[in-house]
């Protein structure tokens, strides 16, 4: 059909896709910044607990078994379980409604996320527990359903896979010098760097908004959930000279 147009003389302009907006730079960086914000929140204000980097709860689980020291342990075991929850909850919502056409799956994984972070601002320092539980299961949901950003494996959540794919791509991109590789690096340094600046701005801002500070978190994610209706779709236009 294009090369039937070019033979008739049509100009061709033409429009591709990049792909789903889920899967989108500007969507990819809304969730970076709650990301990071949330780890600071829960880190900072509730009890020095990781919601997203379940890294250094397994740290820290693991050492209090040896210690004995059962409450410790299972104040660190909570947030292990919930994020695996989490995941599995993800998971059933996009083999459940993957084909609904009016919300895409992922943003009711977003507008999940949202209710329940909503709720953890309520929620005193006394149930600290139950909040880094909501924390780490909303965290779980949103590492499933989006891992991707432009075509690139990615984590929303976490920085050190990130780390490792942006270095990698800036290392062969020095050997080869291909600018797609360059394109690439940057992108992951990127969203590391919003990563950074959600987390930085959560510790900066719990001091005044305390238990609130969750729900600017929860904005960022109502940005990705609205985003997601922009539909990226392929447009090719046909006009004579």
């Amino acid at each position: 059909m294009f090369y039937e147009r070019k033979r008739k003389g049509l100009k061709i302009n033409k429009y591709h896709s990049h792909g789903q907006m889920s899967e989108s730079f500007l969507t990819a960086a809304f969730l970076s910044l709650s990301g990071g914000l949330q780890d600071a929140y829960t880190y900072v204000y509730r009890d020095k607990v990781f919601a997203n980097a379940q890294t250094g709860n397994i740290v820290l689980f693991s050492q209090s078994i040896y210690e004995k020291n059962w409450p410790v342990a299972l104040h660190y075991f909570v947030p292990l379980l919930s994020f695996v929850l989490g995941v599995a909850t993800a998971e059933w919502i996009r083999q459940s409604f993957q084909n609904k056409q009016n919300l895409h799956w992922r943003q009711m994984v977003l507008l999940s996320e949202i209710l329940l972070l909503f709720a953890v601002g309520y929620l005193p320092k006394d149930l600290n527990m139950l909040a880094n539980a909501f924390v780490s299961f909303s965290c779980a949901m949103q590492v499933q359903a989006f891992r991707k950003m432009t075509g690139y494996a990615f984590s929303s959540t976490m920085c050190i896979g990130n780390m490792r794919s942006g270095m990698e791509s800036l290392f062969v991109y020095i050997r080869t010098r291909d600018r797609n590789m360059l394109k690439k690096s940057l992108c992951y340094w990127k969203i590391i760097f919003l990563f950074g600046f959600g987390a930085g701005l959560g510790g900066h801002v719990v001091p005044v908004l305390k238990g609130k500070t969750i729900w600017i978190s929860c904005l960022f994610l109502l940005v990705g959930f609205f985003l997601m209706f922009i539909k990226e779709e392929i447009a090719e236009h046909s006009v004579r000279p």
